[in-house]
């Protein structure tokens, strides 16, 4: 071996020393430079991620939600104006009958007689003054010959009077018997559907019954009685202005399923002070029968279309103090924001005040957030495509 061999060994050996000595002193130098930390909040918790969407000003389509009681147009305790023997039954429950048709039969026979009583004395008082008529024509000539005194003729004229005055009062007992006759035939006043019977054949009935025989409702059409919060007032108004019957939908209680559509029928004249809320009436055809007396159901009102700023429903929050929305701000860190909310559509919802077209609010990961938390944006979804 040459003297020349151990030098370059030794030359090797000191290089591969001096490039471990600058890999590691790089390696130390790395960790110990300053590294951009991540953004947190104020209590130095990590970023929240969040899926949020931009507040958009577009059309909507306003539609008013209200809770409504289903309620017939007319409803009517049937009750018999006479006293009497209930006879016979002509419907069943649970029947549509139609205006004027026969329900009951209350006995007649009691009735009869009265009418038959009130003619024979009509007849008795028509004869005695169809006497005295004939009697003043007599006295008339006959004073005319002096054969009869003036005082005579007078008080002959007077019997006549009160005769006649006597037709008028039997005529009218007549007419009261011959009505309270009719009144044993009870029909019913208007169209509609009957309820179960109160009374049965047999029993005696009083005109003065509260409860009546049977009550019958009209279900075709009919109508459901629905409130307004005060603040919807000046929307409503300029609606009805432009189209007086509304369209309005009847869904069912889940508001699943919807069981018919109807128009604004009629607006109450006052508010009511004690719920601040107004009162309407939509009719509905209820050619189906989807509709059933004193049930609750979900209206929806239709206002037409209108410029608005529209968010998802899913971003509005609920507390002590109102609606609030989560808004995240250029440094992404969420704003708690009071909103007012307008009318819905579905799963948006319009922004009276408190936000402006093009803010990011918050849909999903709301669960935690605080004023001034610092997010992280996973998604963003436009207004219409939110919840």
């Amino acid at each position: 071996m040459s003297v020349a061999e151990p030098s370059r060994l030794r030359r090797n050996r000191m290089l591969l020393l001096a490039a471990s000595l600058v890999a590691l002193v790089a390696l130390i130098a790395w960790w110990a430079w300053p590294h951009a930390a991540p953004a947190t909040d104020e209590g130095g918790r990590k970023p929240t991620p969040v899926r949020v969407a931009r507040a958009s000003a577009e059309p909507l389509q306003l539609r008013l939600k209200a809770i409504g009681t289903v309620t017939p147009l007319h409803s009517v305790v049937v009750r018999s104006r006479v006293d009497g023997e209930l006879l016979k039954l002509h419907v069943d429950e649970g029947q549509d009958v139609r205006a004027g048709e026969l329900i009951a039969q209350i006995d007649p026979r009691p009735y009869e007689v009265r009418l038959a009583q009130a003619q024979g004395t009509q007849q008795q008082n028509l004869a005695e003054l169809e006497n005295a008529e004939r009697q003043l024509q007599r006295f008339r000539e006959l004073q005319a010959k002096n054969y009869v005194s003036g005082q005579e003729l007078s008080d002959q004229q007077s019997k006549v009077r009160q005769l006649q005055g006597r037709r008028l009062s039997d005529q009218a007992t007549v007419d009261e018997a011959r009505l309270q006759l009719r009144y044993t035939r009870i029909t019913a006043p208007v169209s509609g559907r009957l309820g179960l019977r109160r009374v049965d054949v047999g029993n005696l009935i009083r005109s003065s019954d509260a409860d009546g025989l049977v009550t019958l409702a009209q279900t075709a059409p009919i109508s459901v009685l629905f409130t307004v919060p005060e603040p919807e007032l000046p929307a409503l108004l300029d609606a009805v202005r432009a189209t007086p019957a509304l369209a309005v939908q009847a869904w069912d209680r889940e508001e699943r399923a919807a069981l018919g559509d109807g128009v604004l029928s009629s607006v109450d004249n006052v508010i009511d002070t004690a719920t601040g809320t107004l009162k309407l009436r939509a009719q509905f055809d209820n050619a189906d029968d989807a509709l059933f007396p004193n049930q609750f159901v979900n209206i929806r009102l239709q206002l037409g279309a209108h410029d608005a700023v529209v968010i998802p429903d899913a971003a509005v929050q609920f507390g002590s103090k109102g609606n609030y929305v989560h808004v995240i701000d250029q440094d992404d860190k969420a704003q708690r924001r009071d909103v007012v909310l307008g009318p819905a559509d579905g799963s948006r919802v319009s922004v009276r005040s408190g936000l402006k077209a093009g803010e990011k609010v918050v849909v999903e990961g709301i669960d935690g957030l605080e004023d001034g938390s610092a997010v992280r944006i996973i998604s963003e979804d436009a207004a219409q495509d939110g919840a």
